[in-house]
């Protein structure tokens, strides 16, 4: 016997990833273009080399133009050489800058995209559990964000930090060898003290920050489910209750941010301080070295424009920092999913499903949603190869839990679920789930056009078997009469369409599917009487010669199945024919005698040529 936990999963943001192993996962994804990686890394020294070499030009001009006792002629001859390399330095920082970002923009872009693709397809693996817990807005806003944080985390870094970095080496060492040790140490000191005080405030602030997406995402949230049930909304007249649940998520997201940006002023304002402060010490020191004679003007010019190479991006420095701490936090959430337990996944021997016949056979289920409330006992049946098995029984008695249990959507907590005697555990879910169609109680389609709903049974399907799945479920005719066709948007998880017409194109999916098994759960019990009885006739049209599973909630809908079963409390009370079942006189006898009083009434009361009973209702 096989047992596999049930507990619900945690949630994306329980708890918080270091940074560094956040960063250790984004790293293989960028290293898979390591030459593109080096490459840009020596483009960006190149650059840096270029850019420090510019004050040193500037040094050097300065030095030839000034009158001096030892250089008498200085304004007599043009320096051309020294404006030549000038110009050369100039444009080699320009061009090894923009070498750089052409040679690393496939990295990044290619790194967003895999990892974007990677956490899609990740979230279709995980079980039905997790996405009945999850929030959809907030999910999709985890997404966004990590996948922008990922770009704007890439892009700092290297172009920005890093070359920061390297221009800071090489002026610390050149100051080191050529001038007064104050300037090493002013600069040094005012660095330490300019980062250590950066990381200290934006440490304290981050956490401003994750308030601040998970305030972001319960708004969006909210806001993404009251307008997907807009119609519930209207319905209660309940525009204000949603209003004010979406405004107090604004409200506490308004706080945070608040804080978040006085805190930042403070940031800025101590940034500031500090760089003025080292800016002014380097000056006294240089201008007093001019005065002592041990300085010339252009170690004046060259010390001032290291500074403000040096000061000017170190200024952003800050920014660099607080957005690389933001990303990491988006990040953090994003690859959070990517830790989301599979819960439902293929062994390691799985094989693709091979069906033969098809006969499915539930072997001593039980299976519980949580631990503490077990849904199923002892389940045991089988479905003939080409024959169809009904299941009924009262709302909670598990009957839609043997479909969901037939897809894999859960693991059984013991027994064993075969087709053709191949355990579903041992085949992969790909195959096992291509070999299973269901048309489902509440159909929803997607937000695109009847062709594409209909394709989406075989992807890639032609028009013309697109054309036949229609004519098999009968609403070819109903589409061909609308003034788009097949090109008809359905709206919103398709509520531009009647129910009827929305199973009819859940008929025509499956059709185009043709898998081996059937299900059909509840497929018709929301319609009316007159679009049962005709999709009813559709659907045992589309059964023959398949294994057929009906979970059905009306009986005259099943009286001609090979074999029912009847569900109560998670357990098999009764089995046989329509027949036999009613010879028995047990709980399906009662509920048959139930259905048929109640469909007495109504036609007793019913109007005068009103022959559906849902008529009744309209007029």
């Amino acid at each position: 016997m096989r047992r596999h936990s049930s507990s619900p999963l945690p949630p994306a943001s329980q708890g918080h990833r270091n940074d560094w192993a956040t960063l250790k996962t984004l790293f293989p994804y960028l290293w898979v273009y390591k030459w593109r990686v080096i490459f840009a890394l020596l483009f960006l020294v190149g650059a840096k080399l270029a850019n420090v070499g510019v004050p040193l030009v500037l040094k050097a001009l300065v030095d030839r133009l000034t009158l001096s006792p030892t250089n008498p002629q200085a304004m007599l001859v043009l320096p051309l050489g020294i404006l030549v390399a000038y110009g050369v330095l100039r444009m080699s920082t320009t061009l090894f800058t923009e070498l750089r970002e052409f040679i690393f923009a496939k990295v990044t872009q290619r790194a967003v995209r895999t990892i974007a693709l990677r956490v899609f397809r990740h979230l279709h693996a995980l079980s039905l559990r997790f996405h009945l817990n999850r929030q959809t807005g907030g999910m999709t806003r985890d997404i966004e964000r990590g996948t922008r944080g990922i770009s704007t985390l890439v892009s700092f870094t290297l172009f920005n930090i890093l070359p920061t970095l390297i221009e800071i080496t090489l002026v610390l060492g050149y100051l080191a060898l050529h001038y007064d040790i104050w300037f090493s140490v002013i600069t040094v000191v005012a660095l330490t003290s300019y980062i250590g005080f950066t990381v200290l405030v934006t440490e304290w602030r981050t956490h401003f920050r994750r308030t601040m997406n998970d305030l972001e995402s319960k708004a969006s949230t909210k806001a993404i489910d009251s307008l997907i049930n807009y119609e519930t909304v209207k319905y209660f007249g309940n525009e204000d209750y949603e209003a004010n649940r979406y405004d107090e998520g604004l409200q506490g997201y308004e706080a945070a941010a608040v804080k978040s940006q006085t805190s930042l002023s403070l940031l800025n304002t101590g940034q500031s301080i500090i760089i003025a402060t080292a800016v002014t010490l380097i000056l006294w020191r240089a201008t007093q070295g001019v005065i002592d004679g041990t300085m010339t003007l252009g170690d004046l010019v060259l010390v001032n424009a290291f500074m403000i190479q040096l000061y000017i991006p170190l200024n952003f420095l800050g920014v660099i920092y607080r957005e690389i701490k933001q990303s990491l936090a988006d990040m953090e959430r994003l690859f959070a999913l990517l830790d989301q337990n599979r819960e439902v996944a293929d062994s390691a021997g799985a094989k693709p499903l091979q069906v033969k016949g098809a006969e499915l056979h539930f072997s001593h289920i039980d299976f519980s949603y949580e631990p503490n409330r077990q849904i199923l006992f002892d389940v045991d049946f089988t479905i003939p190869a080409g024959t169809t098995t009904a299941v009924v029984g009262h709302s909670g008695s598990g009957k839609s839990t043997l479909s969901r249990l037939l897809f894999r959507f859960y693991d059984l907590d013991a027994g064993s679920i075969t087709i053709d005697g191949h355990d579903l555990r041992d085949v992969t879910q790909g195959s096992l789930r291509a070999t299973i169609g269901i048309v489902p109680q509440d159909t929803v389609l997607f937000n695109d056009t009847i062709e594409y709903n209909i394709a989406y049974g075989k992807p890639g399907a032609s028009k013309e078997e697109i054309v036949s799945a229609a004519r098999a479920a009968y609403i070819h005719d109903f589409i061909e009469s609308l003034p788009d066709g097949y090109a008809t948007k359905v709206g919103e998880r398709g509520l531009k369409l009647s129910g009827g017409e929305k199973q009819r194109v859940a008929i025509a999916r499956t059709v185009l599917k043709d898998p081996a098994i059937l299900v059909f759960d509840e497929a018709t019990s929301a319609l009316d009487s007159r679009s049962e009885q005709a999709i009813q006739a559709q659907l045992k049209e589309i059964a023959k010669n398949r294994t057929t599973l009906v979970i059905a909630h009306r009986l005259s809908t099943i009286a001609d199945a090979q074999q029912i079963l009847v569900l109560d409390h998670g357990r098999i009370i009764e089995r046989g024919t329509h027949t036999a079942l009613l010879a028995a006189d047990g709980a399906y006898a009662q509920m048959w005698q139930r259905q048929q009083a109640r469909q007495d009434e109504l036609l007793d009361s019913s109007p005068v040529g009103a022959s559906d009973p849902e008529q009744m209702a309209i007029i």
